[in-house]
């Protein structure tokens, strides 16, 4: 069964050595107080559940999977998940980033990105089940009447209550415009809501005493299309107005998806039914709404390849340094051994680095990303809070798409260390390859990110928040310029950056012609994109561990070998995706329908 040991020396590398980040939060009056201690306290502690409680679960759960009571419409989660939640629960980890008002800790959304980073490597589907409710906590609380905020933060931030988002229906996906579920108005102000949703993840389960459903619908006279879509909260069990619990609603669980992966979470077929629900924010108004909920899920779909990609690492790292196979090219290296271990071989070592290279160029990503997030929410600076919202709206598809990419690729290599070994379940590493694979998809696929980062927050308004990020590398290319030490770093970030610059430009042209051609280019420019991103906080690494390299820490030397295996070895794949992204529409649009 396969290990996992809290990445925690990277992750106090990346807080206080590359960004800084307590001082960053001192600026910040709600976080006047936060220190590095409590910080690397909490995610000690942090990283104990992880390890300790649920990854010991996940290849069990996994074996085992969900359970649906067709006569009660009631499910239950593999053994042990019930128990692991109560012990969550009465650690007070939900409530981590959670307003005080509410009974939150108040700590800096770093802290919870980072610890929800160990509960994906330890139970990725384990932890989609509380890691939905913080996007409902941040959706009524933006969107919420004083009503609404009343009768459901205080037990989403407690975690006596989980949160869902229900919105794919059996006819569309991400095209949310087709959806059907109606919601008619009664005299008492609230809803009654009938129709059907698919994909709900964490949908119906029996850790909490009652979960919050917030459900897209469409009211009686809604236009047609996205313009016509409500948001509406829809307990599974009614709440009275003194917070209790009242009689079952009515939404269920009408059946359970059969899953290529995370078999430990529900994923499940919601019936509304006359469901007593209440509008959240404006009529018609609903799917403004829900993206809070959205864009907060679409970084922790990232965080989840993020841990995945992690967790493989560590175990295909320490099988090779174990198995025993052939002998090095250059001469045996375990001469008092019948074999050497696979480390000794090259490409088993670019398997390796690659997926240390996405984990680590990750975990700087998220944490950077989520300061960001802090600094939008907390500041008491309106210029620092609109460049810091463009900023994180630039980068929050390229942490869903490129992340998830990556774990695919990282998980799939280290299957690969693993040889035949890694396609038998008892390894561990095929889960990790399934549970990866569904990151790619969910919460609007990698190619509706892509979209989304090409299409509205690049052309949209004529690349303003690219130009934000590019200000940051040519500020670090002016300042390391002159540092020989950091030409093998800065001359190909800098040449990257150029080459953005002018991809983005003949994109916009053709694009004004033959807008399809926004979608031809859309994936690979996101890749490109999270290269040039990654290249930049890679470069940023190598500076700190160039500074440190000869403290006798072996942590420094380390991190700068993966600097230089990053830049050649996986940053050049961007040569071969901008010439893809030039060849424009015309290759992918010239056959006929019919011919396919």
């Amino acid at each position: 069964m396969p290990s996992y040991t809290p990445p925690l020396r990277d992750m106090q590398f990346v807080l206080h050595e590359l960004l800084g980040v307590v001082d960053e939060l001192k600026a910040l009056p709600r976080h006047a107080d936060i220190d590095a201690e409590t910080i690397n306290a909490v995610l000690e502690e942090g990283g104990k559940f992880a390890s300790e409680v649920l990854a010991p679960l996940n290849a069990p759960g996994d074996a085992e999977g969900c359970t649906l009571d067709k006569a009660t419409h009631e499910v239950r989660p593999p053994a042990g998940f019930k128990e692991a939640y109560a012990k969550y629960v009465e650690g007070g980890w939900p409530s981590l980033s959670c307003a005080a008002e509410y009974g939150g800790q108040g700590l800096p959304h770093i802290v919870n990105q980072c610890f929800y980073e160990m509960l994906n490597s330890s139970n990725q589907a384990w932890a989609m089940y509380p890691g939905l409710s913080h996007g409902a906590y941040e959706c009524l609380h933006t969107h919420g009447t004083e009503e609404q905020k009343k009768l459901y933060l205080g037990k989403l931030t407690s975690g006596h209550w989980t949160g869902t988002m229900c919105l794919t229906e059996p006819q569309c996906g991400t095209d949310l415009g087709l959806l059907r579920t109606k919601a008619e108005p009664q005299a008492d102000g609230s809803y009654l809501l009938t129709g059907n949703k698919i994909f709900i993840s964490a949908g119906e389960h029996d850790m909490t005493e009652n979960i919050v459903h917030l459900v897209l619908a469409r009211l009686p006279d809604s236009p047609v299309g996205s313009k016509g879509i409500s948001l509406f909260v829809v307990p599974k069990w009614k709440v009275k107005a003194d917070g209790s619990l009242g009689e079952r609603n009515g939404i269920w669980c009408g059946g359970l998806e059969h899953k290529m992966g995370i078999h430990g979470n529900a994923t499940a077929q919601i019936v509304l039914e006359n469901a007593e629900g209440t509008l959240v924010g404006q009529p018609n108004k609903g799917l403004a709404a829900m993206f809070v909920m959205m864009n907060a899920a679409r970084l922790g779909v990232g965080m989840q390849g993020l841990g995945l990609t992690e967790v493989a690492y560590q175990n295909a790292a320490a099988y090779a340094k174990e198995r025993l196979q052939m002998r090095s090219l250059s001469g045996a290296k375990a001469k008092d051994k019948p074999a050497d271990p696979i480390i000794v071989h090259p490409d088993v070592r670019k398997m390796l680095l690659t997926a240390r290279a996405y984990a680590e160029g990750g975990r700087a990503l998220a944490v950077f990303t989520t300061l960001l997030l802090d600094k939008e929410v907390a500041s008491d600076d309106e210029a620092v809070r609109k460049d810091c919202a463009d900023m994180v709206a630039l980068l929050t598809p390229i942490v869903k798409a490129f992340f998830t990419d990556n774990a695919w690729i990282s998980t799939s290599h280290c299957l690969q260390v693993f040889g035949g070994h890694g396609y038998i379940r008892e390894w561990g590493m095929e889960q990790f390859v399934r549970d990866s694979r569904i990151n790619m998809i969910y919460e609007g696929t990698n190619t509706i990110q892509s979209l989304d980062l090409l299409g509205r927050k690049v052309l949209s308004d004529n690349g303003a928040k690219l130009k934000k990020f590019g200000k940051l590398i040519a500020d670090f290319v002016e300042e390391e310029g002159v540092n020989e030490e950091m030409q093998e770093f800065v001359n190909p970030l800098a040449d990257l950056g150029e080459k953005v610059t002018k991809l983005t430009t003949e994109i916009g042209i053709k694009a004004f012609k033959d807008a399809d051609e926004v979608g031809a280019a859309a994936v690979d420019y996101l890749r490109v994109c999270g290269h040039l991103v990654f290249a930049y906080l890679w470069a940023r690494m190598a500076k700190v561990a160039l500074a440190k390299q000869d403290s006798g820490d072996s942590f420094y030397v380390a991190k700068l070998a993966t600097a230089r295996f990053y830049f050649a070895k996986l940053l050049p794949e961007t040569a071969g995706l901008i010439r893809t992204a030039r060849a424009g529409v015309a290759p992918m649009m010239a056959m006929d329908a019919s011919m396919f």
